[in-house]
């Protein structure tokens, strides 16, 4: 198994999609993986399709119940499908659109379009059916760290740069982009999450270890917390009727907040930076991270009263 977990993230059906990338003499090379079992990753042996790709994977995403979609180390914008009873993995288009490496990609609402961002400093909004690039964007002046879809409008969605720009787009409007004011104490944005049930709220960590909740209907209200001591790599919000919110970082920890941003959980397991996090669909107490420590820890979250 490719040492370097980079991305994770699960089915409707509980089945675990996995992103790695690995050095292989000069050369990075990347894999993708789905276990069925999420308790037997990241074990090559009980994967139910795993592929090799030509470079580093930087992220995957499910997109629909087959498709898989890749941010690759080549500059590529890669979508892959399971096929044959989901045994295989294939390739659907792979497309070099991008100038260096992508670093981010995001299906977006309705899994016909999808958005990614790249060391190049531009993001992209992709028809995934017409295998083509629908816009370019160059309003970050530094490599595009993060993109995060509106999972309720396709229109919707938010991009973070080393530029220290927060940006929301519209894709409905002439001029789609406008920079979210993360205030001055603030560091360059690294990590974005949506709300799951509120379309205009939304979490960002930072390189510093901060976690703001941000609400886009009360500019002024914005929630901030310090879990972490070195930059927040990801968030993810739980399917809980009152979500909670997972952060990790390159502190080897994985926190859980509620929705005051309090403290509910902490984990320092990981012996290497965590890289991707991301909550169970059939049981909504797993929390689940993958680090470069090549270890995919599910960990046991339980709500006040549970």
């Amino acid at each position: 198994m490719i040492k370097d977990l980079d991305s994770a993230q699960y089915r409707a059906d509980g089945a675990l999609l996995l992103g790695a990338s690995s050095l292989s003499g000069r050369c990075w090379q990347g894999s993708i993986w789905v276990f069925k079992d999420p308790k037997m990753a990241p074990n090559e042996g009980y994967c139910c399709a795993g592929v090799q790709t030509e470079a580093g994977v930087s992220d995957v995403k499910w997109v629909s119940e087959r498709g898989i979609l890749v941010a690759s180390d080549s500059g590529a914008v890669e979508l892959w499908e399971l096929a044959e009873d989901e045994t295989l993995i294939v390739s659907r288009f792979c497309k070099y659109e991008h100038d260096d490496i992508v670093t981010t990609v995001s299906p977006q609402a309705g899994g016909g379009h999808a958005v990614s961002g790249s060391l190049d400093c531009r993001v992209k909004v992709w028809d995934l059916t017409q295998e083509t690039v629908l816009n370019t964007y160059n309003a970050h002046s530094s490599p595009v760290m993060c993109v995060a879809s509106n999972p309720s409008d396709e229109s919707l969605f938010l991009s973070s740069g080393q530029d220290g720009r927060l940006l929301l787009w519209d894709k409905r409007n002439p001029k789609p982009a406008s920079r979210i004011d993360t205030g001055p104490s603030q560091g360059t944005p690294t990590s974005i999450a949506w709300h799951p049930q509120q379309s205009s709220l939304f979490a960002y960590g930072d390189e510093t270890g901060r976690v703001s909740l941000r609400d886009l209907q009360k500019p002024d209200s914005v929630q901030t917390l310090q879990p972490h001591t070195r930059s927040v790599t990801g968030l993810a919000f739980s399917a809980h009727s009152t979500p909670l919110l997972a952060s990790i970082s390159n502190d080897c920890s994985a926190v859980v907040l509620d929705p005051q941003l309090s403290e509910v959980f902490r984990d320092g397991t990981h012996q290497d930076f965590v890289r991707g996090v991301c909550w169970s669909p059939v049981a909504s107490s797993t929390l689940t991270t993958v680090s470069w420590d090549h270890q995919v820890i599910h960990h046991t979250v339980c709500q006040a009263g549970e």
